[in-house]
């Protein structure tokens, strides 16, 4: 597959580099793992095969061999040839067809997976490519034009599609939930009123990093903390009072009062949102948060997919 225009920002992914926060290498990874496996499983993939995330979309390629793919993620017009085809189920191409996607109208993470997978050396057991680090992917860069994609080719299998209502709504709008940590106790009750019952807006500065949001400002009664660990989902909270959801490709250390994290299950949906957006949160407990995720595992695993 040849790169004819990589859009806004086009990274080969696999579902991360784990593990590695002990020689300061962060985990990178799809922004919305949901959407990236089920890219892989309609291309009969295993869930960990690389695949392109392409943020807002203005993606074009060629194929320079028949292939097998899958797009989901953001909703975005998705053309073969100059004619439309649908997300969320596996599509035929041919050698010398062209696949060009606008830009999303909803969401801003779209999925590119491929039958069979892409070939890539990994790098500390990953694909996954993180800018900053200089590391997976093609050298460690966002796709450009001009690059070509060896794919595992392999033959042909049973075409699937995704039920429409297993498919995500990216225009909810329902809080993220948060589990409280250790440090939430050096914020005010009303700080963390206003947090919880506040209304945060997206701003410009959103990245794979993290999300910084803006809104009413929440203060620790500490000003600086010992750099330690950050998980992902983390809400950091600087002098500012401005709080940041830390996602991806975090810096794997930190110093900056933290109230708590944003569960995986939201971070995702916030990583679909665009400048601009809304964003409320509510605090829910670990044992809460165990329920919801074994509840949304079983509910995963019973989806089938659609032969088509």
């Amino acid at each position: 597959m040849k790169i004819l225009q990589p859009g806004v920002l086009a990274l080969i992914q696999d579902l991360g580099r784990i593990g590695k926060h002990r020689i300061g290498l962060t985990v990178g990874g799809p922004m919305d793992p949901s959407a990236f496996r089920w890219a892989n499983r309609l291309c009969h993939n295993p869930d960990n095969a690389s695949a392109i995330e392409i943020s807002i979309g203005g993606f074009a390629a060629e194929f320079l061999e028949p292939a097998q793919i899958a797009i989901t993620g953001a909703t975005v017009e998705v053309k073969i040839n100059g004619k439309a085809v649908s997300m969320w189920e596996t599509l035929n191409v041919h050698a010398g067809d062209t696949l060009k996607l606008g830009f999303a109208t909803e969401g801003c993470r779209i999925y590119l997976a491929i039958q069979g997978g892409i070939e890539l050396e990994a790098h500390f057991g990953s694909t996954a490519t993180v800018v900053r680090e200089g590391l997976g992917g093609l050298s460690g860069k966002p796709l450009a034009k001009g690059d070509l994609i060896n794919v595992s080719h392999r033959d042909n299998k049973a075409r699937l599609s995704m039920p429409t209502q297993h498919r995500p709504n990216y225009a909810d709008q329902s809080p993220l939930r948060v589990v409280l940590g250790y440090q939430a106790e050096s914020f005010s009750s009303l700080d963390k009123a206003r947090f919880f019952h506040g209304e945060y807006t997206v701003s410009e500065r959103m990245d794979r990093m993290g999300y910084r949001l803006t809104g009413p400002a929440c203060h620790s009664s500490v000003s600086s903390l010992l750099s330690e660990g950050i998980s992902h989902g983390a809400i950091q909270v600087p002098p500012d009072g401005q709080p940041i959801v830390l996602l991806n490709d975090r810096q794997t250390i930190g110093g900056y009062p933290k109230l708590g994290s944003v569960m995986a299950l939201d971070t995702a949906r916030l990583a679909q949102m665009t400048q601009g957006k809304k964003v409320h949160f509510t605090p829910v407990t670990v044992e809460e948060a165990h329920v919801i995720n074994m509840l949304a595992r079983n509910k995963d695993a019973n989806i089938e997919l659609l032969p088509l």
